[in-house]
């Protein structure tokens, strides 16, 4: 028998990126190609290497060639959320043919009309048609659930997007969304008109291959909207609808041609009126239904509406109400607290109607009569807007409207806790189905303080926490610890909304402003040891987290802190110990980032004892920090795997652990970069950008960009950095180092590539980003290598002298001084200084655990003294450490090997040295 193929099913972007893997080409230029983000294409890349089974990028793109059993799956460019309609369609068809051609041109679109005129079925039914040219896929969005604020949460979730901390969830949509031509639709958007018009206008700002596609009651107002009104449907194309529907109801079709048509002008011909009243016209006839509707006492006259229109519809969503049997009516009133949809057990549970069995035949009783419909997955339904507007007036004259919104918090609380149940399998579809309901529990009538809202605000945080919604989760735990049954149960909720906004987007004052609130109340209390965890945190913070704190407590208030820290809590509990120990290492250490060596020691210790996992790896970041800040690199690196080891303890959904493992991943990359272990710290920056928590935030670009830098990945080191200078520039220019730095290694690679006016613009770039964090160039250890690193490439030895001076400077930092000065001692050989060979026995003398930097000066000395050796050496420690832009230089200064080395750079795209 022959070999048997095995299709491997992949999408169609990833098609796109495969091919261009044959290419040869690098993540920045699939990036470029695509318009997508480089992280988007990593994304892709780590799918397809997981899906063909193969180990790297070479083997894969060696395999794009070869693959003819790779198939694309089209389902996955699909407009996501897209509804099956399970009727037919009927009239519009000049709307339709005519808002086809304006799709071709116009990128916003809004179709306005009353309620019930069947906005969202023509949407749907123009986003099927056209959905052939948006080969980018794209969402349709039903806003109906959704509150102001929440348009960018509904439409992460119809795309499945995960967002970053850091990163404005808008923004991420905007990366997720390709310039290809996509489709956007988002559905009943008027009671959010102002929000939806930010939302779209930046999208459309943003990304220039997306089309949006709106309904609404209203305009939008946003420039360039193709505002198209959406009117009742002409008198043949009313009586076609009846028709149609009366035939699916069971009803003799066709009936009295002329009966059919007054009792569609008495519906004004909106379809939703036509649909209501022919789901019974098989029991009553179009005469009776004419009876009917007739009857002033089952007329509503819509006084809070002048139009017509409205008026009409409300008359027949209450005659269609007063046809039902009480039963029915029972359940249409209690389902009506659902903002989104809901499922059998949901609707048995909160309408209390009967047992499972009996909700589920009253349901199909009002799905039959069109006042319920059921979503593609059959498992659950939803009542559309207009019929749950109605349905909830009748609830709020019910007298039993308490016990309903009783047990509706009831059953949010139980399905929240059950999610947080499930937060280590697969909860997250579930979540979104429910989120909207969840929120409106928590904000419904009955969510005062006790233990249900309590329950469920807590439950609600963590799962937003989980889910990536930083902001939502930090409102969640502050309405929960304003819920709380007791202190106690306060101070927890608020230590948690204290971690939160520690690695969200909001000021990191607040973290510490809910800290000492949280002290406050668990003193008030009589909780001595939540006062005492609470305050040592602060104090642990201010000096740890500085640069994302920010804050200005002066050396009293903390001195003042840490003694009430030690009086409240009980020395004998072991967190209480430890944390104050934490917190005293810290606070004798008297500035950021600089602890008390002994009393790191001691507080690592009492971690360790203590053996609560965010504590013992506070307590070795203590340990790490005061040996890089000794010198002690091999140490600190020692200690930094044994932490990095710790991260499979922490639980990625708890909030508490959040600064942990953000904290812990940039220690790794730190101390990899210390110890000259390039591979590693590519590792560690790439795992960083991958993981759902860190993305893309400032320290994790900050940290990929020298990393992809110093093993030669130049393309994709400048896209990166642009993509953080460009968020930056977005979020305000907050001050952090973590940007001059990734500015000085985009200077570099532009160094590296003999492009002196990209050098200046990056240069510039770095000067800003510096002043902005209150930094000297010359106290910076990234810009004196950067510098010192293109002068020699470049051969420009007019500043060589100010350089290396600059480079044997005493550097507050520990990544980059190793390499700053190794690059400046090659500096001084190659400019011919007087005192370079004074300046290599320095560094040679000092001695370094940098693998890099013991390669640098193994090249600088074979400039000095000619030595092959020294040559070969350093061709080897820059192979070994994968910095291929320094293996291609050194093989061009190597005798003998001159030409091999310009064909090296060459084929990383560079030029020679000094060209």
């Amino acid at each position: 028998m022959g070999a048997v193929t095995v299709e491997i099913e992949i999408s169609a972007r990833e098609a796109e990126v495969l091919a261009l893997l044959n290419e040869r080409c690098s993540n920045a230029e699939i990036g470029q190609r695509l318009f997508i983000s480089v992280r988007t294409v990593e994304s892709h890349v780590s799918s397809l290497l997981r899906k063909y089974g193969v180990a790297d990028r070479h083997d894969l793109s060696a395999l794009a060639s070869t693959a003819p059993a790779a198939t694309t799956n089209r389902a996955d460019a699909g407009v996501a959320g897209l509804p099956v309609p399970r009727t037919t369609f009927v009239g519009r068809r000049q709307e339709r043919e005519s808002l086809s051609r304006t799709l071709r041109d116009a990128r916003l679109i809004t179709l306005v009309g009353v309620g019930g005129v069947g906005k969202t079925r023509l949407a749907v039914e123009l986003a099927t048609e056209v959905a052939p040219r948006f080969p980018a896929g794209g969402a349709f969005v039903d806003l109906v659930p959704v509150r102001d604020g929440a348009v960018p949460q509904a439409v992460a979730a119809a795309l499945g997007l995960i967002p970053t901390p850091r990163q404005p969830l808008s923004e991420a949509i905007q990366d997720e969304l390709s310039a290809q031509r996509s489709l956007l639709v988002l559905d009943n958007c008027e009671h959010l008109l102002d929000a939806v018009a930010a939302f779209a206008e930046q999208i459309l700002n943003g990304c220039p291959g997306v089309t949006v596609l709106t309904t609404s009651r209203e305009r939008l107002g946003v420039p360039g909207e193709q505002v198209v009104q959406v009117l009742p449907l002409p008198e043949p194309d009313g009586r076609a609808l009846f028709d149609d529907r009366a035939r699916a109801a069971g009803a003799d079709v066709p009936g009295d041609p002329t009966a059919v048509g007054e009792l569609c002008a008495q519906l004004d011909n909106v379809p939703l009126a036509i649909e209501l009243a022919a789901a019974r016209s098989a029991s009553l006839g179009v005469e009776g239904l004419l009876a009917a509707f007739t009857d002033p006492l089952r007329v509503l006259t819509g006084a809070r509406h002048a139009d017509q229109r409205h008026r009409s519809l409300r008359a027949v969503l209450d005659w269609s109400y007063g046809l039902l049997d009480p039963a029915e009516q029972t359940l249409l009133r209690h389902l009506s607290v659902f903002v989104g949809g809901f499922d059998l057990a949901a609707a048995a549970r909160v309408s209390q109607v009967g047992d499972v069995a009996g909700t589920a035949d009253l349901l199909g009783r009002l799905v039959e009569k069109s006042l319920v419909t059921r979503d593609r997955d059959v498992r659950r339904w939803r009542m559309l807007g207009t019929v749950r507007a109605f349905a909830r007036e009748q609830l709020v004259a019910d007298p039993a409207r308490g016990e309903v919104f009783d047990r509706y918090l009831e059953w949010a609380t139980s399905t929240a806790t059950a999610l947080v149940e499930r937060l280590n399998g697969a909860w997250r579809e579930d979540f979104d189905l429910v989120a909207d309901d969840l929120r409106a529990a928590l904000l419904g009538p009955r969510s005062g303080v006790g233990s249900a809202p309590h329950q469920l605000a807590r439950a609600l945080g963590r799962l937003a926490f989980s889910r990536r919604f930083l902001a939502a989760s930090l409102d969640c735990y502050r309405q929960a610890a304003a819920r709380a049954p007791s202190p106690a149960e306060a101070v927890a909720d608020l230590r948690n909304a204290a971690n939160c906004a520690l690695v969200g987007t909001v000021p990191g004052r607040q973290a510490l402003d809910l800290l000492l609130t949280c002290a406050d109340l668990a003193g008030a209390a009589g909780d001595g040891n939540a006062q005492a965890l609470a305050l040592a945190r602060v104090i642990e913070m201010v000096h740890r987290f500085h640069s994302r704190i920010g804050s200005d407590m002066s050396r009293e208030r903390l001195t003042v802190l840490l003694e009430r820290a030690r009086a409240a809590g009980n020395a004998a509990d072991p967190a209480v110990a430890a944390a104050v120990a934490i917190a005293e290492a810290w606070y004798a250490g008297g500035r950021p980032y600089h602890p008390d060596p002994d009393l790191a020691v001691v507080a690592a210790e009492a971690a360790r004892r203590c053996g609560v996992p965010v504590l013992v790896s506070a307590g070795l970041d203590l340990l790490g920090t005061a040996a890089a800040q000794a010198g002690r690199s091999a140490e600190a690196r020692r200690i930094g795997v044994e932490r990095f080891a710790l991260l499979s303890e922490l639980d990625p959904t708890d909030p508490q652990a959040a600064p942990e493992i953000g904290d812990t991943f940039h220690v790794a990359a730190t101390v990899a970069f210390r110890a000259g272990d390039l591979p590693a710290a590519l590792d560690v920056a790439r795992r960083m950008i991958d993981d759902d928590l860190l993305g893309n935030r400032t320290y994790t670009i900050g940290t990929l960009v020298p990393a992809l830098a110093l093993t030669g990945e130049l393309d994709e080191s400048l896209a990166q950095a642009e993509a953080l200078w460009e968020g930056w520039q977005r979020v305000g220019r907050p001050p952090t180092g973590d940007v001059a730095g990734a500015m000085a290694f985009a200077m570099l690679a532009c160094g590296f590539r003999g492009d002196r006016d990209s050098l200046s613009r990056w240069r510039n770039r770095l000067a800003a980003s510096a002043s902005a964090a209150g930094i000297e160039l010359s106290a910076l250890p990234s810009a004196v290598y950067a510098d010192c690193r293109t002068a020699l490439h470049l051969r420009e030895f007019g500043d060589a002298a100010r350089l290396v001076g600059l480079a044997f400077n005493a550097f507050p930092g520990f990544r980059y001084e190793m390499y700053a000065r190794a690059a400046g001692t090659e500096l001084a050989v190659a400019a011919g200084l007087p005192g370079a060979a004074r300046c290599l026995a320095v560094a040679e003398e000092a001695g370094t655990d940098n693998a890099w930097a013991t390669a640098c000066l193994a090249r600088a000395r074979g400039r000095l003294t000619g030595d092959v050796e020294a040559f070969a050496a350093a061709l080897a420690g820059f192979q070994q450490v994968g910095a291929r832009v320094e293996y291609a230089c050194t093989l061009a200064l190597l005798p003998g090997r001159e030409a091999e080395g310009r064909a090296e750079l060459k084929s990383l795209g560079l030029p020679a040295m000094g060209d």
